[in-house]
Order: structure tokens, then C-alpha cells, then sequence
């Protein structure tokens, strides 16, 4: 892999990963599109890893007073609950993709799987999106509002429904405003992005560590910052729109790709 399209990797997934667009199905069709060589497992891991990077960055704040009130002071409170919530929510899908993990990287890879999900998942968005209430903010969040969205999340394990997409889709059917669906989700992340690292950091053998994979981590990690900053700031006062109608033209145009191809 060259440092150029390391590069290019990186980005892709800083915006996949928290863009309702999937970073696993773009990190998938990117090499198909162009020609490249598949990185990897290992890449792969490791571009996660930047996007942890990015997450814990933005949100270290909230961490350290979720913490603090759950583990440290053991108060009574809504950030108390909150981290509880979090890591309930966290475990159906890190359960699913460790029993699903060798689908995941061999029969859900494949660009017309990934087409399909992108138009399905963009349209079942815009609907939920449309239809919802807007009536609860972080606060408001209930137990059995984390679990559902916690389980939602296992379908994540198919790319192109994307992890941030299909959490922020159950947190609006559940009434969430949007920017709090997208702050949720993205508090979501960290812990099963920081899982999924642990178990995986082992396949990354030293010498797999040059200039192009540093390249792919700072990447991914920088862009990952900006994305979470401007989905929140985005949503504020805006819909879903943007990213269904990307969805539609992406897959479709993937099912054409793969159509010439035959």
C-alpha cells in the first residue's frame, strides 16, 4: 500500500465511521472501485483505532464525568446512569460480531451485499427521520432506550448499514432530537471500537508499521475529529437528507459498476 492511498483509506474512514454512511462498506468498495490491493485485517484495526482516537479526543470531557460520578464518587446521577446505559448498550453488539466475525470479513464483503444495504438502510433513515418525534434529549434516556439502541447497533456487522446510521435510526424511532441520536451514538462508539481494538491489536505484527500505516492512523483519527464536530453542528438544524440521497447515489452507482463488470 502507498502513503497515497493509505491517506485516502484514512479519510474514508474518519468520515464513514461517524457519518451515517459506513466506514466498513467504503473501506471494502474503495479498493474495489480502484484496483488497490486489500490492506487487511491489520489496516484495518488500525484505522479504527484512529477514529478511537478521534472519539475519546472530542468526548474526553464527558468521559471523565461519566466516570467520575459511576466509578469514583458512585453517585446517584443522570451521568451515573449514563455510563451504565453505555456499557449495556455495548454489549449486544460486540457480542454479535465476535460470533459473526467470519461472515463479516468473507460473505458480507461483497459490493452488491453493500449496494443493497446502502439504499435500504438510507431509505429506512429518511423514513424514521421524517416520521419522528423530537421530544428527548441526553438526559432523557432511558435503560431500555440504550438497549434497543445497543442492539440495533449488531447490524452494523453487515457493511454499508453502518454502525453511527443504523444507532442514530433506533435513537430517532425512540424520540430522540437528532443531535442528541448523533451525540448518543457517537458516546456508543467508543467503548466498542476500544473492544474491538483490544481484541484485534495482537494481528499487527511490528513489522507491518511503516509510513504508510502511520499515515492511514493520523488520517483517519484528524478527520474523524472534524466529522464528529460537524455532524453535531450539522444536525443541529438540519435532516438526514444529505447522507440518504449519498447513500442512494452510492449504491446504485455500485450496482452499475458491478453490472459493467460482469
Amino acid at each position: 500500500m502507498t502513503v497515497f492511498q493509505a491517506l485516502v483509506m484514512g479519510v474514508i474512514q474518519g468520515l464513514g465511521e461517524f457519518l451515517p454512511i459506513s466506514s466498513s462498506a467504503h473501506l471494502v468498495l474503495a479498493p474495489w472501485a480502484f484496483g488497490w490491493e486489500d490492506p487487511g485485517l491489520s489496516f484495518d484495526v488500525a484505522l479504527h483505532m484512529g477514529t478511537l482516537f478521534a472519539v475519546v479526543a472530542f468526548f474526553w470531557k464527558d468521559w471523565v464525568e461519566l466516570i467520575s460520578d459511576a466509578l469514583i464518587k458512585r453517585k446517584r446521577t443522570q451521568k451515573a446512569s449514563l455510563f451504565w446505559y453505555l456499557l449495556a448498550a455495548t454489549i449486544p453488539g460486540g457480542l454479535i460480531g465476535y460470533l459473526l466475525e467470519e461472515q463479516a470479513e468473507t460473505i458480507f464483503r461483497n459490493p452488491l451485499i453493500i449496494a443493497v444495504m446502502l439504499i435500504s438502510m438510507g431509505i429506512i433513515l429518511y423514513l424514521v427521520d421524517r416520521c419522528a418525534a423530537k421530544r428527548k434529549s441526553l438526559d432523557k434516556i432511558s435503560f431500555s432506550d440504550s438497549l434497543l439502541i445497543g442492539l440495533s447497533q449488531a447490524f452494523a456487522i453487515i457493511p454499508g448499514v453502518s454502525r453511527s446510521g443504523v444507532t442514530m435510526t433506533a435513537g430517532r424511532a425512540l424520540g430522540l432530537t437528532r443531535e442528541t441520536a448523533a451525540r448518543f451514538s457517537f458516546l456508543l462508539s467508543t467503548p466498542i471500537i476500544f473492544g474491538a481494538g483490544v481484541m484485534k491489536i495482537g494481528d499487527i505484527a511490528p513489522g507491518e508499521v511503516n509510513l504508510a500505516f502511520i499515515t492511514g492512523v493520523v488520517s483517519s483519527a484528524l478527520v474523524g475529529f472534524l466529522s464528529i464536530g460537524f455532524l453535531l453542528r450539522y444536525l443541529s438544524g438540519r435532516s438526514f437528507a444529505l447522507f440518504v440521497w449519498y447513500r442512494l447515489l452510492l449504491g446504485f452507482a455500485v450496482i452499475l459498476l458491478a453490472i459493467v463488470r460482469m
